[in-house]
């Protein structure tokens, strides 16, 4: 199986996609983590990157879920085409493919999530609020709805309705 943790930055994704891995004992990749990797490469930060962090991510995937591995995956998701890769990288391997997302909390506690967060990547700035605002305008609608979490919620409380709801 592969599952897609999707939605704004500073909702959570990266957390919840590490903590539902150990609990299911599966392999998680995040587009951010290899993304920064590129720009240590010398690549330039923009789409192209991101695009082909993307891409890796999903070599990587495939390559697990082709071992018979659970696959978890983090990234924004907010267009058709990225969607797309996690779509192309289940059917390739013949796997079900579930897309999470994770519902912003109230502003106030998103905010405060941004200001503090440390992800420890080396190149990969955090967004200011105001690019956050215009991802979320810019975010592209479902067309096949995703399991949808309320972001504010403890972790483990996350994980067992995720757990809960993937075993339907």
């Amino acid at each position: 199986m592969l599952i897609v943790i999707s939605g704004l930055p500073a909702t959570g994704k990266t957390t919840l996609a590490a903590a539902l891995a150990r609990h299911a004992r599966a392999v998680h990749l995040s587009v951010d983590t290899v993304e920064d990797a590129m720009l240590r490469c010398g690549l330039e930060h923009g789409w192209t990157t991101g695009v082909a962090a993307y891409e890796a991510v999903s070599a990587a995937a495939r390559q697990n879920l082709s071992l018979g591995l659970t696959v978890v995956v983090d990234a924004v998701n907010d267009s058709e085409p990225a969607r797309q890769v996690w779509r192309d990288a289940a059917a390739s391997c013949g796997v079900e493919l579930r897309f999470v997302l994770l519902v912003p909390p109230a502003t106030s506690e998103h905010q405060r999530r941004l200001r503090v967060r440390q992800r420890g990547l080396d190149l990969l700035p955090e967004p200011s609020w105001r690019q956050v605002e215009a991802r979320a305008a810019g975010y592209e609608p479902w067309p096949d709805a995703p399991l949808a979490l309320l972001a504010d919620e403890p972790v483990e409380t996350l994980v067992q309705r995720l757990v809960h709801e993937l075993a339907r």
